[in-house]
This record gives structure tokens, C-alpha cells and sequence, in this order.
């Protein structure tokens, strides 16, 4: 990028196909590589940033691996997360076809501030790109509320029926956007998603496009949409919502969908993204958890999860974690108390942290490991030898996490 500047001027105009952009604060990784799946087992050739590398560097690092060595494009297809911060500068060159946003939450307060200046962000990006179709989370009314150009093309996608969950969380927008008074809510799901409507000025969640109904969370996620039953061997409300964000855009992409319970068959999770280890015969479940709502959603799943469990939540605050950890105050540990949860390890840099929110939490300390040494808090907690044992980690201690599974001898 030093060397040529417009580089990836120059490569997003040779592409002749469909350019796809995910952008929003959780999901973007799984929905991009799901709709990467769909497109290349119905034969084509795609640019993705498939391990989530997902601000400039990222993105001109995906054109230059569909290049030949002359710089000749043959995919057909474009898709490509982005960071919301990086869209801006993004959409100077690259002209999306279709744009999925998948939600808003508070996410590295330090670097992103508050919700509305992620919104903000975006709204600028899309102004640069007026042809885009927006394929929208309806069930969120940040993401609603996003277009204020009225001829901005959009479609919406929606979990259209109440599930029942059992968390109780802070919502991350409680008031309109439009008026700002308080919303109400027929239902809601997670946060602030769900089926919300504003008393004084009528804003309310739009009719979908694009509809998950008859959904069972019950082990994996099942549920009817686009006419067909869908099953994947994934867990959670939070991956209804990737699936179905996915097939709205390769519907719209026209993309035969009938094959779709195979390639989910198929589709391998994304490293750290509920990734299955088996250590001594004990199941080890790895999970990006990098904000609130993310944490809130793998609280709802263990909870969901009838065997006993041990629980390592891993906390470092890197730049690219963002050095504010305050955000851990926000997340439902105290629905930890519960019989079922036996041991929590704190571990990470920011450990003595992790440990005093569960101590907070009235998590009995006796319960709580501490180790600042990512290996040895895994390997302690697993001396217990309890049914599962869950990870719970932020961005940057991933990767040493998944090594010292592997070290510990996770296949």
C-alpha cells in the first residue's frame, strides 16, 4: 500500500462480479464466510477475507489473492467484511453491490466511542455509495434508523417470533431514534433486538424480507425461511440471525439456495468462533467473546447447555481489545450463580479484573482460579474434570489460546 496508494482503486474496478460488504459489531466473520460457502458450492469464484482481516490491509490482501500475477481478476464474486470504522476510506474504492449490517453494539469504547459514532461512520460510507442495495437487520433499530436517504435501495432480514430467552441484559438503545423517546417492545430477543415500536412518532420495526420463523435453538439451530427448513451445526440466537443475514444476500444475488443444509453441513467454524476441542476426553468450546452482547449471547448458550460445566474467561486490553475494559460491568456474569457452573478461572492480562467482576457477581471466590498465564489457568480448571469446559477470550489472546489448547493436546 506504501508502494502504489491506489492499489486497491485499481483492483476493485477489475472486478466485473457482485460485490458484497458485511458490516456491523458482531457476526461479520460468520455471515461473510457463510455466504462465502454458499457461493463457492454453487461454483464460483470468490474474493473473501475469510479470516476476518477485515480494515485495509485485510482487504487489499484478499484482491491481491484473487489476482493472477498479472493483476487479471477472474472471481465472479465479492465478499468482503468490513470494519465499520474502515468503510469510510473502504468505499472510496470499492462500490458494493449489496451492504449487510448485522447489528450495533458498544464494542472497544476507547477507539469507537459510543454507539452513535459508529452509526455515524457508517451513514458516511453509505453516502458514497447511493446505488447499494442495504440488506438490514430490521430486528435492530440502530440499524433501521441508519438510512435517512429515503431512496436508498433496502431489504430487511427478522427473527419474526418470540423465543423466549431467558437473559436479562441492559439494552444497548432503549430510545428512538427518530425522536428519542423510549421504545416499547412487543418482544426482544437479545439487547436491543426485537419487535419494538415508538408510541410518540409510530417508528417501528419493518416488515421483513426475509423471516426466521419456527426456530429451535434446542442443541443446534433450526428454523424455516425462505421456504425451506433450515438446520446448521451451530448454537445460538446470535447465528439464526448470521444464516439468515447470509441467504437474504444470496437470494438476493440469486444464488440457488436449495443445497443450503448441505454446505451448512460443511461450513467449519472460523477459528475461536464456538470451536470444538477434545482435551483427555473432556469437550472444550473457544469463544470470541469481545464485547457485552457477545458475552451475553455465550452466557444465554451456556445456559442453554445442560452438562456441568467450567468456565476460563480470558481478558487482555491491547489496542486492537481496547484498553477500556469497563465494558466487563455490563455483562450478565451474576446469571452464572446457578447450579450447574463449578469452576470460573480470571486469566489474561487483565485478570485481577475478570476476577473481581465475578467476585461481584457473588461467584463464590473459593470457585475462582487465578492465573495470569493463559496455559496454566486452562490446565488447572481442567484438573476438575468436569463435562465441558468453556474459553471465553477477547481479540488478542486467541491465538495463544488456541496454541495452548493445542499444547495441551486439544484435537
Amino acid at each position: 500500500m506504501r508502494l502504489c496508494p491506489w492499489i486497491l482503486d485499481e483492483l476493485a474496478v477489475r472486478t466485473k462480479g457482485k460485490t458484497t460488504a458485511i458490516c456491523g459489531t458482531n457476526g461479520k466473520t460468520t455471515t461473510n464466510n457463510i455466504l462465502y460457502s454458499i457461493l463457492t458450492a454453487n461454483g464460483k469464484n470468490v474474493i473473501c477475507n475469510n479470516a476476518g482481516a477485515n480494515m485495509l490491509p485485510g482487504i487489499v490482501t484478499a484482491y491481491i489473492d484473487g489476482c493472477s500475477f498479472f493483476g487479471k481478476i477472474k472471481a465472479e464474486y465479492v465478499c468482503l467484511e468490513i470494519d465499520e470504522a474502515t468503510a469510510t476510506r473502504a468505499f472510496d474504492s470499492i462500490k458494493p453491490d449489496y451492504m449487510i449490517i448485522t447489528n450495533f453494539f458498544r464494542d472497544q469504547l476507547d477507539r469507537y466511542g459510543e454507539i452513535d459514532l459508529t452509526v455515524d461512520w457508517l451513514k458516511r460510507a453509505i453516502d458514497k455509495t447511493p446505488d447499494t442495495m442495504m440488506v438490514l437487520n430490521c430486528d435492530d433499530p440502530l440499524c433501521v434508523g441508519l438510512l435517512e436517504n429515503e431512496q436508498q435501495k433496502r431489504c430487511f432480514f427478522s427473527i419474526g417470533e418470540q423465543l423466549d430467552l431467558v437473559l436479562h441484559e441492559t439494552k444497548e438503545s432503549r430510545f428512538c431514534v427518530f425522536c428519542r423517546h423510549e421504545l416499547k417492545y412487543n418482544y426482544y430477543h437479545y439487547s436491543q433486538l426485537g419487535d419494538y415500536y415508538c408510541e410518540h412518532c409510530g417508528f417501528a420495526r419493518p416488515k421483513p424480507d426475509f423471516m426466521a420463523t419456527n426456530v429451535n435453538l434446542d442443541n443446534y439451530v433450526q428454523f424455516d425461511a425462505i421456504g425451506l427448513h433450515i438446520s446448521a451445526k451451530l448454537i445460538g440466537v446470535h447465528n439464526v440471525y448470521n444464516i439468515l443475514a447470509a441467504i437474504s444476500a444470496a437470494s438476493m444475488l440469486g444464488i440457488d439456495l436449495t443445497n443450503i443444509n448441505d454446505i451448512l453441513a460443511a461450513y467449519s467454524t472460523q477459528a475461536g468462533r464456538m470451536e470444538e476441542f477434545a482435551i483427555q476426553g473432556i469437550p472444550v468450546i473457544l469463544n470470541l467473546s469481545k464485547n457485552p452482547a457477545g458475552f451475553n449471547q455465550v452466557i444465554t448458550d451456556m445456559l442453554r447447555d445442560p452438562r456441568k460445566k467450567d468456565v476460563v474467561i480470558i481478558i487482555h486490553d491491547n489496542d486492537q481489545d481496547g484498553t477500556d475494559v469497563s465494558w466487563l460491568w455490563d455483562v450478565a456474569f451474576e446469571e452464572l450463580c446457578i447450579q450447574g457452573f463449578s469452576r470460573f478461572a480470571a486469566s489474561g492480562e487483565r485478570a485481577e479484573d475478570v476476577y473481581l467482576r465475578l467476585k461481584y457477581a457473588d461467584i463464590d471466590t473459593r470457585n475462582i482460579i487465578f492465573d495470569k498465564n493463559i496455559e496454566a489457568a486452562i490446565k488447572s480448571t481442567l484438573s476438575y474434570r468436569n463435562e465441558v469446559l468453556y474459553v471465553l477470550v477477547n481479540y488478542t489472546p486467541l491465538v495463544e489460546t488456541r496454541k495452548a489448547l493445542i499444547s495441551l493436546g486439544g484435537k
